[in-house]
């Protein structure tokens, strides 16, 4: 997508690796929020963290000084974001130096191109980028940002000139302590250092007189590709602009107490007529103590003075940001093109519009500061980052709603996509640690995991453990085992989901539907008969039914459970335009929503639909609803809307409210957050209508989500629920597959196609996949099928299109119905390394 103008004013491309935390680039190409501290915080800055240019002609004379960076632009005052806003001492900056003018910015995640204009006689571009590559978890857990610039000379006229990059020392930092200039008063003792090797000059940020295990006690790095010129430590930007101009005497030793240093390289050029020269920059860094500084929920327990300490698994990979910087250094071309190939198969699919950039940046939701894996090597999710919308509860700075919210990940698909092994190790968490001997499962976990589980205590959000995350457990345990978790880890895992759904089934079973008190991810009890519970009940039984034939048990109990259940639930709730809510006359009333329209009720069938699992209720009777569940949920146009305390749409915006009350009947007290626009539920609705073939309503939702975070008023890579980056977002990875039709199956090694009409010319189409092991893109055109390796390796025994199913089990693919003409002629066939396409 494209950038320009107003949509650059809350653009703000996160960029780091998964765990590492990041820094984004802003819209004016600024670099801001800077979450490197083991902490999230969008309000955090880096003073003097910039690149600068220093241009010079001999005749006619020029001689300039600029900032690689646009003019700020007004803040938007939207509710409950702070991607617009210009840190005071980035406006500061522009007062020594100028801007080199207004910026516009092409980008998939992870990477971007910036084109400043000028009135310099240079071009000036810039192409910046994060490692990512779907399945393999190192190559995308790098603390690294990497810097091309691209310098042109269109001119008659030879020019030269100077390239700069600096950073602010900010070892010792929370993360959060407001820093002037260069002083703070975690700081002291700080030094910067330089260092050659190679080609590169390393300029090395440290402070070596904090102990060890201190909270900010780490090591960053600035790197360029050239001998270049230093100045390792200064106080103010203008001794930079001196140093820029010719040579000065740095500041040396340790920096005194409360203060730090900046530092900087620049790099000499030297442009003919018509040359153009690209030098490379690289952050790097390297924050290992991570602790638990975050209030956990459930009763406040006291431990005296322990600070435990759960560290980073990015930093147990190399020993410093030094060696991080290297490591990246040795292979940037070949994780470039990586990086690259995986947004090309975006940018490039048929994919209709901007949603194949869109849905890239799904990735952004799990590589945010949201997600983190410790030391160990366990992932452990905050619902999301604490910041303008946590306000009122939770504070501006941190994590928001530790630690892996059963029900809030219950909406996540994209970890598991792009890479599984990781997910699965929140699975694992589930059953090994959070796992109560009764069978239930609490919905948050407390770090570290040897500490005592909320076992028989309130939790909070809700109270009791969410019954509609446990009911997730199980049908993530079933993807899991179809995205290459194996038959030797269910089987290890069975006796879990039997616990667990020995203990649903005791606990709220009643005449073949939940009932009484069922805890959920509205942050309240439900009570009655629902469908948002039910279908979650129904699709687990379903995938309970299959992970038992997996390992050839009986499954026909889950199978009688599933039959009653589908009949009652469809008989009691479907009003014959959508599924109600039914209360028992002694329960409350208080937040529930009886006869309103909610906007979740069958996101068991999202689920199923995922799963292969079929058809919970009739297929009629879903489709129906959901089409009205678009028709009375959809809302365009906020001016006359009496907002809840919470907006994430407002003004022309369009969203999907949570719950409505098409013909009367709103509760006093109607469940907590109706008046809400979530973005998951509205990837997650927008998913299933494409799943159903209501197409129309299904993009009209996304387009509608599109348009409200386009970075006019909101960020495209930074969804708003509670807290910044929120997870539920990630859900819209099943809109990629809804689209495609993409069905992978581990267990079977088999991968299907069938995209929707506007995913495809015809019969020509082109995506990209995933599976356990590695990526690819399927290309299809007239009959020919060709499927290439991009990255890891693809095990298929059998790739299914539009319903025809086909073995590859030689070099041409052989039709399973010798009477059906074959359609594969042109594919990838067996075990093979990267980028093997073979006929």
């Amino acid at each position: 997508m494209h950038y320009t103008g107003d949509k650059l004013r809350h653009f703000a491309l996160p960029l780091g690796g998964l765990g590492t935390g990041t820094v984004a680039l802003a819209g004016n190409g600024a670099l801001r929020q800077w979450q490197l501290h083991n902490l999230g915080n969008h309000e955090g800055h880096l003073p003097d963290s910039f690149f600068a240019l220093r241009l010079s002609q001999v005749e006619p004379p020029i001689d300039e000084i600029r900032l690689l960076q646009g003019p700020p632009l007004e803040p938007s005052n939207t509710p409950l974001v702070t991607d617009d806003v210009v840190p005071a001492a980035e406006q500061r900056l522009y007062d020594v130096i100028p801007p080199i003018g207004r910026t516009s910015i092409t980008a998939t995640y992870p990477r971007a191109h910036v084109d400043y204009e000028t009135d310099l006689p240079v071009q000036v571009s810039l192409d910046v980028f994060n490692p990512l590559v779907p399945s393999d978890e190192l190559a995308s857990s790098q603390p690294v940002v990497a810097f091309t610039f691209t310098l042109h000379n269109p001119g008659d006229l030879a020019v030269h000139g100077k390239l700069a990059g600096a950073l602010h020392n900010s070892v010792g930092w929370d993360g959060v302590s407001p820093i002037d200039g260069v002083s703070c008063s975690l700081y002291g003792g700080n030094t910067n250092r330089v260092r050659r090797g190679g080609d590169w000059t390393y300029l090395v940020l440290e402070n070596t007189t904090l102990p060890v295990d201190h909270p900010g006690s780490g090591q960053l790095v600035l790197a360029t590709d050239s001998d270049a010129l230093t100045h390792p430590q200064w106080s103010r930007p203008e001794e930079f602009v001196a140093f820029l101009n010719g040579p000065v005497t740095p500041a040396s030793g340790g920096s005194a107490p409360g203060s730090t240093w900046n530092g900087g390289l620049a790099v000499p050029f030297h442009l003919e007529p018509g040359e153009t020269k690209q030098i490379r920059f690289l952050i790097a860094w390297h924050f290992p103590n991570r602790y638990v500084d975050f209030n956990q929920f459930g009763p406040r327990q006291e431990y005296g003075h322990s600070r435990f300490w759960l560290g980073n698994a990015y930093t147990r990979r190399t020993p410093d940001a030094v060696a991080a910087a290297e490591s990246f250094i040795a292979n940037w071309t070949s994780q470039q093109q990586l990086t690259a190939a995986w947004t090309t198969a975006f940018e490039s699919s048929s994919l209709p519009g901007e949603t194949g950039v869109r849905l890239a940046a799904l990735a952004a939701d799990v590589r945010s500061p949201t997600v983190f894996q410790t030391a160990d090597g366990d992932i452990l999710g905050f619902e999301g980052v604490l910041g303008a919308s946590t306000v009122m509860w939770g504070g501006r700075y941190g994590g928001s709603c530790p630690l892996n919210c059963t029900h809030v990940w219950n909406y996540e698909q994209t970890l598991s996509r792009l890479f599984p092994a990781l997910e699965r190790n929140m699975r694992d968490t589930e059953y090994d640690v959070m796992q109560a001997p009764e069978g239930y499962i609490p919905h948050r976990v407390r770090a570290p995991l040897y500490m005592k589980q909320l076992w028989d205590v309130v939790i909070g959000g809700p109270e009791e453990p969410a019954l509609d995350g446990m009911l997730g457990s199980v049908l993530k345990t079933y993807r899991e085992v179809r995205q290459g978790a194996g038959l030797e880890w269910l089987r290890g895992r069975w006796p879990n989901v039997v616990r667990l759904l020995d203990h649903i089934h005791g606990k709220w079973l009643r005449d073949g539907v939940l009932k009484g008190i069922q805890p959920s991810t509205h942050d309240i009890d439900l009570c009655g008969v629902n469908s948002f519970m039910g279908t979650l009940w129904l699709a687990a039984l379903r995938a309970a039914e299959e992970m038992a034939v997996l390992l050839g048990e009986d499954g026909k109990q889950y199978r009688s459970l599933f039959d009653i259940g589908s009949a009652a639930y469809d008989q009691l709730l479907f009003t014959g335009e959508y599924y109600r809510q039914i209360l028992d006359p002694d329960e409350t009333r208080d937040f529930q929503w009886g006869d309103g329209c909610l906007a979740d009720q069958l996101i068991g069938q999202w689920w199923a639909h995922q799963l292969d699992l079929g058809y919970l209720l009739p297929e009629e009777h879903v489709r129906t609803a959901l089409r009205n569940v678009v028709r009375h949920n959809l809302r365009t146009g906020f001016h006359d809307f009496e907002h809840p305390y919470r907006v994430f749409a407002d003004g022309d915006d369009t969203g999907l409210l949570m719950c409505t009350w098409p013909y009367g009947g709103r509760p006093d007290v109607p469940t907590r957050y109706c008046d809400e626009v979530w973005t998951g539920s509205e990837q997650q609705v927008a998913a299933h209508c494409l799943y159903e073939g209501l197409v129309d309503e299904g993009m009209s939702i996304l387009h509608g989500l599109w348009a409200r975070y386009d970075g006019t008023r909101r960020n495209p890579f930074n969804p708003i629920e509670c807290g910044d980056h929120y997870i539920r977002n990630a859900a819209g990875w099943s809109v990629l597959e809804a689209l495609t039709g993409y069905r992978y199956n581990a267990v079977t090694s088999t991968i299907t196609f069938a995209p929707l009409d506007l995913a495809r010319d015809g019969n020509t189409w082109q995506f990209p996949f995933t599976t356990d092991t590695g990526w690819g893109v399927a290309a299809h055109s007239g009959d020919t099928l060709t499927i290439t390796c991009h990255a890891g390796q693809l095990d298929l025994r059998a790739v299914h299109v539009d319903g025809t199913p086909y073995l590859l089990d030689g070099p041409v693919p052989t039709p399973i119905d010798p009477a059906n003409p074959a359609l594969v002629s042109d594919v990838w066939v067996g075990r093979a390394s990267s980028g093997d396409a073979r006929r």
